[in-house]
């Protein structure tokens, strides 16, 4: 008895380390068998002109609930279909301009056999996952994928594991090689990601952005008395200097006006802020994203960006503290 919990625990970590290698070997097979079927199945669902429709069930089903998620946040529209719940009224999801997306270790599932009838009389096409490509599934499918696994990482070779993890990993890789056939970009993640963390660091410049009568500004023949009061009263620590019609001059920054009053003294205050002005000061386009607007403020040790159009008029001010409360990294 004294032995137990040592045992308990070595045992522990040597079983956890056991079910990674073999998962891990597992989606090693994958890669080898990779194949002109991928990139059928891959050309089915770029083709598709409905909704990949992702069945299975059980454990299948749970990891197709996340490939189907996946598939839509990454710019394939897509809907999960219990395979069970299909048969009691779900079928009517099924349209003709749909794929199919079945997955089954087995390829006998009798409740995924059971939707062969309805999904080739509407004429949709059929990708499916499975570890069997001599059942029943794989023959009726247009593209069968192989996701079959040596042994399961569950020590009795029975639970789902090491297969559930290939047909997950096999899904991650159909919807990563459509996103990159689409020129799936970072804002069209953004746009399909709004909230949550990934929300925040997909953000655009524009949402944070001072605008209108918040941009501290002031015109090129502003005196240093001027520009003070307007780096004061705007408390962004800087100015823009435009002209008549908006476009960026230069800035002049709370910085920069602490360090002429100590080169230049009284001599300071008879200047302009043409003559007190950074010419050439960093700007973003308003659709850069947030998190790069502050890797970059980081970078050049700067605390505010112009965003300008594309003729430089200001559009706005971001500020690294409205940057940080976003919680990017």
């Amino acid at each position: 008895m004294k032995g137990t919990p040592k045992t308990a625990k070595a045992g522990g970590i040597e079983a956890a380390k056991r079910v990674l290698e073999i998962e891990a070997h597992a989606i090693r097979e994958l890669k080898e068998r990779l194949d002109e079927k991928f990139e059928r199945a891959v050309e089915i669902c770029l083709a598709c002109k409905g909704r990949v429709v992702v069945t299975g069930l059980g454990k299948s089903g749970l990891i197709g609930r996340k490939i189907s998620a996946t598939l839509a946040s990454t710019g394939t529209p897509s809907v999960f279909l219990h395979a069970a719940e299909a048969l009691h009224g779900d079928l009517g999801i099924l349209m003709r301009e749909d794929v199919a997306l079945g997955i089954s270790r087995s390829g006998e599932t009798e409740e995924l056999l059971a939707l062969l009838e309805p999904i080739k009389r509407l004429g949709i096409k059929l990708v499916t996952m499975t570890g069997n490509l001599r059942s029943t599934l794989a023959a009726a499918s247009d593209v069968a994928l192989d996701i079959s696994v040596k042994e399961e990482a569950c020590s009795l070779n029975l639970a789902p594991t090491a297969s559930t993890t290939a047909a997950l990993a096999m899904g991650d890789a159909l919807a990563i090689a459509l996103l990159e056939r689409r020129g799936f970009r970072e804002e069209d993640f953004a746009a399909l990601h709004p909230k949550g963390s990934l929300g925040s660091k997909l953000r655009r410049v524009e949402s944070v952005m001072h605008t209108g009568d918040a941009i501290p500004r002031v015109g090129p023949q502003a005196t240093i008395a001027e520009v003070t009061y307007e780096i004061s009263r705007k408390k962004l620590g800087m100015t823009t200097v435009t002209d008549e019609r908006g476009k960026l001059l230069g800035i002049v920054t709370d910085g920069d006006l602490r360090r002429l009053m100590e080169k230049r003294k009284k001599e300071a205050l008879d200047l302009t802020a043409a003559e007190s002005m950074t010419k050439n000061p960093v700007t973003l386009e308003r659709t850069e994203l947030a998190a790069s607007a502050l890797r970059l403020m980081e970078e050049k040790k700067i605390t505010s960006v112009v965003i300008v159009d594309a003729q430089r008029r200001v559009e706005g001010v971001v500020h690294l503290h409205d940057l940080w409360t976003l919680q990017l990294f």
